[in-house]
């Protein structure tokens, strides 16, 4: 039998086993796991060390330790493109690392030390608009150009002493109408963020953004900054090299705010607070290169989330940051995890045997207590919750506040766990002075199954070192769970097909096609788009 036959065999095992009847006074230490400011619970889950002996097994079966070294070393494990996957050498600046014989480091730094000094320019007024000092920026992008930097910006507002950050990624005209309208062109800089220069949504905003500051300043294009790598590009559009910064294609787009697209971020909370964040991330791939699998934050994420997926067949997962100024980061995860492991097909072809990833989706706490815990609680579908909590907050005047905000935390995870049987809604009930069918009835509905997993994150305070962990660990545990699936997590075919569908219907919107071969429903809705136009 094989390791995926064993797992699937043993998780039917213990199917019906209650998680509560799992503890006892050793199993909180024994099935966690600590690095550095870190503590990863998942002792509130049916994992039991039989569980957790096949699984690792699963994962020293996958080749998952060589795979781990050649993505560091820069092979390119990225074969349907032929390019290495060396994200994480944008925040381990001291290593050297060699891609078809040449260090790239080299130009790494180079580029790192462009964007401190510009940084630096903007934040001291070096840099200025033609109104004066730079007082906005704009970060004009889409997908990872987008949801990294914007999530990095708010988690570390604490740490703002830099000019304002906005974010326009939608080509819904309302988005970059609604950023813009309150800005003063004159001290805005504009930031936009594609590495072709030619990605529709953003290039569109980009050339509105252009239009707008151009109703005030003869040569817009003097406040407007490239991320890109096509010199030709910007340099058509007006940008001047010295504010246009590239990276290779061995940078995927998710995994792209250590370098040039985290720009916004590093003019925000300054560069020294960036290399922080850079460092946090850098101690994390030290601990994922060096810890062994049972003790490894990455390899454990990684693994219990497959043992709720694809053994348990729990078919997503819910992220619950109790920490507002995470509010994003379910909507970056929902794309480093799914578009990164949101596949059918094998590293050779083959349709996958099993599932893939999960459905990846979540809200912070307290609000998400108030809209959907619901159906976590009570619902017919099993959801894993993954909980984040700091032990302290950064408002030492509203400590009181966050000790009700772990106290929710904590007692979500445990009710999720503990659940509320028949026979303890019916004392409830009998209290309130119901009887007979009634009693049963209002008994029934105050049920919780229980039994319900979670893990808990939890961690001393939000702090640029400590987010760049954070998303370092999520990072890695995409890769780990992609090289167990036998997948390629770091192409993204999927985003194709219709972004091809939506150039051609673009003229049979505007009327200069007919959308000859194109079925009946999608013309229809077309010509009334097309009619609501005249």
């Amino acid at each position: 039998m094989s390791i995926w036959q064993t797992l699937r065999s043993h998780a039917s095992d213990v199917r019906e086993r209650r998680i509560l009847d799992l503890f006892n006074d050793s199993r909180a230490e024994k099935f966690s796991a600590s690095f550095g400011p870190f503590l990863f619970d998942y002792s509130k889950t049916n994992i039991d060390t039989s569980t957790r002996h096949l699984l690792v097994q699963l994962a020293e079966q996958s080749g998952l330790a060589e795979k781990r070294n050649a993505m560091f070393s820069g092979e390119k494990i990225n074969d349907t493109e032929g390019r290495a996957v060396l994200h994480t050498a944008l925040r381990r600046l001291e290593n050297d690392v060699e891609v078809d014989g040449e260090n790239i480091m080299g130009e790494v730094r180079e580029t790192y030390d462009r964007m401190v000094r510009f940084a630096d320019d903007v934040r001291s007024g070096k840099f200025h608009g033609h109104g004066g000092r730079i007082t906005d920026v704009v970060n004009i992008g889409i997908g990872g150009s987008d949801l990294g930097p914007a999530m990095a910006c708010l988690a570390l507002a604490p740490y703002h002493d830099g000019p304002r950050c906005h974010f326009v990624s939608n080509v819904d005209g309302a988005h970059i109408h609604d950023t813009l309208k309150d800005l003063d062109p004159e001290t805005t800089l504009v930031i936009v963020a594609s590495k072709t220069f030619t990605t529709i949504e953003t290039m569109t905003n980009a050339e509105t953004a252009k239009a707008w500051m151009a109703k005030d300043i003869e040569d817009p294009a003097e406040q407007f900054v490239a991320l890109s790598t096509s010199a030709e590009k910007t340099a058509a559009f007006g940008i001047s090299p010295e504010r246009v910064f590239g990276f290779a294609d061995w940078v995927g787009g998710r995994y792209s705010m250590w370098g040039p697209i985290g720009l916004s971020l590093m003019i925000a909370i300054g560069p020294k607070h960036f290399r922080d964040f850079l460092a946090g991330a850098a101690a994390m791939d030290q601990h994922f290169c060096e810890a062994g699998f049972e003790e490894n934050l990455p390899v454990l994420l990684a693994l219990v989330g497959m043992w709720h997926n694809q053994f348990c067949d729990f078919a997503t997962r819910a992220v619950l940051p109790y920490d507002q100024r995470l509010s994003r980061l379910p909507a970056y995860l929902q794309q480093l995890e799914m578009e990164s492991n949101g596949k059918r097909v094998s590293m050779d072809g083959e349709v996958l045997p099993y599932h893939s990833g999960p459905v990846v989706w979540g809200e912070p706490g307290t609000n998400g207590q108030h809209a959907f815990y619901q159906l976590i609680h009570q619902g017919t579908r099993i959801v894993p919750c993954e909980f984040m909590i700091a032990e302290k907050g950064h408002e030492p005047d509203l400590a009181h506040q966050h000790i009700l905000l772990a106290a929710n935390c904590l007692a979500q995870s445990e009710a999720l766990m503990r659940g509320r049987s028949m026979d303890e809604a019916r004392k409830l009930m009998e209290a309130k002075g119901f009887e007979g069918e009634e009693l049963e009835r209002q008994a029934a509905h105050r049920v919780f199954p229980g039994s319900r997993p979670s893990t808990t994150l939890i961690y001393p305070m939000l702090t640029p070192e400590v987010f760049g962990g954070i998303v370092a660990l999520y990072e890695h545990r995409v890769f780990v769970e992609g090289v167990i699936l036998g997948i390629n997590s770091f192409d993204q075919w999927g985003v194709e097909l219709g972004k091809e569908l939506a150039l051609a219907l673009q003229p049979v919107l505007t009327g200069e096609a007919d959308g000859a071969g194109k079925d009946g429903s999608t013309l229809r809705l077309a010509q009334m788009i097309r009619d609501a136009q005249d």
